[in-house]
C-alpha cells in the first residue's frame, strides 16, 4: 500500500501529522483557495511552503505531484478507497475536498452545476485575466511602452467585475449558498484591489455589490486563518 513516504515530495517537505492532508502551497490567490477550504471544512492539514519566489515549484519531488510546476497541490493520505491521492490544480482540489466532506458543493444537481459554473468562471476568466492585468499594471509589464496589452486586460477585468456584480444583485453569495465558487473568486478580488492596486482602473468604486461581497468573505474566521497558510518562510 502506498504511504506518504513513497512520494518524493515528502523528502523535501516531511509530513508533520499522521493522517493529515499535505498541502504544498504559497499564499497567492490560487494557493489560499485550498487553505481556506481546508479551514472551512475543518480538515486537518500540514501546510508546507513551496516558495515560488525561490523556485521551490521546480523541485523534482513537487513536480512529481504537480507537473505544471504550479501551486497548490495536495496529498490526501486518506483518499478514495483509503489510498493516498495526490492532486494539483486549485479547482480540482476544491471539488475533491467538497465531495470528500459533502460540504460547500450542493448534492442537488441543478444547484451543484450552478456552483461549478461560477467556479469555472473564476478558473477560466477571473484568474487568468486578473493575473495578466497584475503583470502589466503592478509588475514587470509596466516597463512595456505599448499600452495595448495592459488596456486589453484592464478592460476585460472591468467587464468581468460587472458580470459578477450583476450576479450578486439580491444575493449574499455567488450561487445559492456559500460554496467553493466563493472561495475561488474572492481571493482574486482581494488581490486585484489590495495587491495589484487596480481597483481604481477597473471601476471598483462603481460596483454595487462586489465590495460588500468581498467584505463578507473576508470577515469569515476560516478565511482569516486560511489567508496566512502556509506562512512565508
Amino acid at each position: 500500500m502506498t504511504a506518504l513516504s513513497d512520494f518524493p515530495v515528502s523528502r523535501r517537505w516531511p509530513p508533520r501529522r499522521a493522517g493529515a492532508i499535505q498541502l504544498y502551497s504559497f499564499p497567492t490567490p490560487n494557493g489560499v483557495k485550498v487553505s481556506i477550504a481546508l479551514e472551512e471544512l475543518g480538515l486537518p492539514y500540514d501546510a508546507h511552503c513551496v516558495s515560488i519566489l525561490s523556485g521551490d515549484q521546480f523541485d523534482p519531488g513537487f513536480l512529481a505531484i504537480s507537473p505544471n510546476n504550479k501551486i497548490p497541490a495536495i496529498i490526501d493520505p486518506e483518499g478514495p478507497e483509503g489510498r493516498p491521492l495526490a492532486l494539483f490544480e486549485s479547482g480540482a482540489i476544491l471539488i475533491y475536498l467538497a465531495e470528500k466532506t459533502g460540504r460547500l458543493l450542493p448534492a442537488e444537481p441543478a444547484a451543484r452545476y450552478r456552483v461549478l459554473s461560477w467556479l469555472m468562471f473564476q478558473m477560466g476568466s477571473i484568474g487568468p485575466m486578473f493575473g495578466q492585468l497584475g503583470f502589466f499594471h503592478a509588475f514587470a509589464g509596466r516597463e512595456i511602452e505599448d499600452p495595448r496589452p495592459k488596456e486589453r486586460y484592464r478592460a476585460e477585468a472591468e467587464r468581468l467585475l460587472k458580470v459578477l456584480d450583476g450576479q450578486l444583485a439580491g444575493r449574499e453569495w455567488v450561487a445559492d449558498d456559500y460554496s467553493i465558487a466563493d472561495i475561488a473568486i474572492c481571493p482574486w478580488l482581494r488581490t486585484l484591489r489590495d495587491y495589484y492596486k487596480a481597483g481604481d482602473i477597473t471601476g471598483w468604486d462603481g460596483l454595487a455589490h462586489v465590495p460588500a461581497y468581498l467584505d463578507r468573505f473576508l470577515a469569515r474566521p476560516a478565511v482569516q486563518l486560511g489567508l496566512v497558510q502556509p506562512p512565508r518562510e
